[in-house]
């Protein structure tokens, strides 16, 4: 319970808060939107340990301090003002204010930013599905001879670089004239991000400097990552309600119970002893990704989206678990 205290207590403060605000309506809404935060972000919990467990205590505590408050205050609330400010030429000001005092008028707003948020997250998340899936270090298979064939198709340099963009390239295509433009440049900016935080990492790797800057860019990627699953939330919060406090408090204990969860599973050695729980994790953020770039064209409704990762986790928590009991351990 130890790595719950403070979501517990983030959580009865931030309840008691949205009741204050707008009774009991606002704290069932609070509520929902909470579990839905963190039944959308499980996935990344796992992805999340998987990553922390590389980094030493001091960058750990980083990740929990200012990746809060990044996660928080930047990520669900800030960046997406700012999406909206640089696509509607409005002043970020403008858009504060709209979103404090008209946040239907921010709603409608946000939700016409959705291509471009939706076509660099989907390719991000796609990139880290398609790297792991080619990862050629790898030599555990959850999905036997078909993943082991799929992985030796990553012998190809780059491949999931080249699919990644054929993949932009298609949608794109297929999208209205007006969203063509925002679309390539949101997904080609997913591309090139993720490149260079994987080149900073492969350099570090070979570099005396590893030990000092690898923490950085593990933050970094972390905070990406986070990015990447989150702006999409942000707008389908607005479709339960237009109350940018209540989606700001809900968000908010979803996303550090998320930060719990994932240091949960690092210190429990979680990852460790279900082997095929990282792998679930990496199929929820492909299909996740998959998802991202069919609502650049077509609403998908969160509630299918949470499913399929909580899913994903679970029939790979059952393998890892069958594993373990063929093996005799427990």
């Amino acid at each position: 319970m130890k790595h719950f205290k403070a979501s517990i207590f983030i959580t009865l403060f931030g309840l008691s808060a949205a009741f204050l605000w707008g009774g009991i309506h606002a704290l069932i809404l609070t509520l929902i939107l909470s579990v839905l935060e963190i039944s959308l972000s499980f996935d990344n919990a796992v992805l999340n340990s998987s990553v922390l467990q590389k980094m030493d205590t001091l960058w750990r505590h980083r990740f929990l301090t200012w990746g809060i408050l990044i996660a928080v205050f930047v990520v669900r609330f800030l960046l997406p003002i700012i999406i909206v400010g640089f696509v509607t030429h409005l002043s970020l000001s403008d858009v504060f204010f709209l979103a404090i005092q008209k946040p239907s008028e921010y709603a409608k707003l946000l939700e016409a930013t959705k291509t471009t948020i939706s076509s660099f997250g989907g390719i991000f998340l796609l990139l880290v599905f398609l790297s792991f899936l080619f990862d050629q270090k790898r030599d555990i298979h959850w999905l036997g001879r078909l993943e082991k064939k799929l992985n030796a198709i990553g012998k190809i340099k780059a491949l999931h670089i080249i699919l990644a963009l054929v993949v932009l390239i298609g949608i794109q295509a297929s999208l209205p004239e007006q969203k063509k433009l925002g679309a390539i440049i949101a997904g080609s900016f997913g591309i090139i991000l993720f490149v260079i935080l994987n080149s900073l990492t492969t350099l570090l790797n070979r570099s005396v400097t590893k030990v000092k800057h690898s923490g950085l860019i593990q933050f970094l990627y972390l905070e990406v990552l986070d990015t990447s699953f989150s702006l999409d939330g942000v707008i389908g919060a607005f479709a339960i309600t237009k109350d940018i406090v209540i989606i700001l408090i809900g968000l908010t204990i979803g996303a550090i119970f998320v930060r719990s969860l994932t240091l949960f599973l690092v210190y429990k050695g979680t990852l460790s002893k279900y082997r095929f729980l990282e792998h679930g994790a990496h199929y929820a953020i492909g299909a996740l990704a998959i998802i991202m770039l069919i609502s650049t064209k077509t609403h998908v409704s969160e509630i299918i989206t949470g499913l399929i990762g909580v899913s994903f986790i679970g029939l790979s928590l059952l393998s890892s678990i069958r594993h373990n009991r063929q093996r005799g351990e427990t």
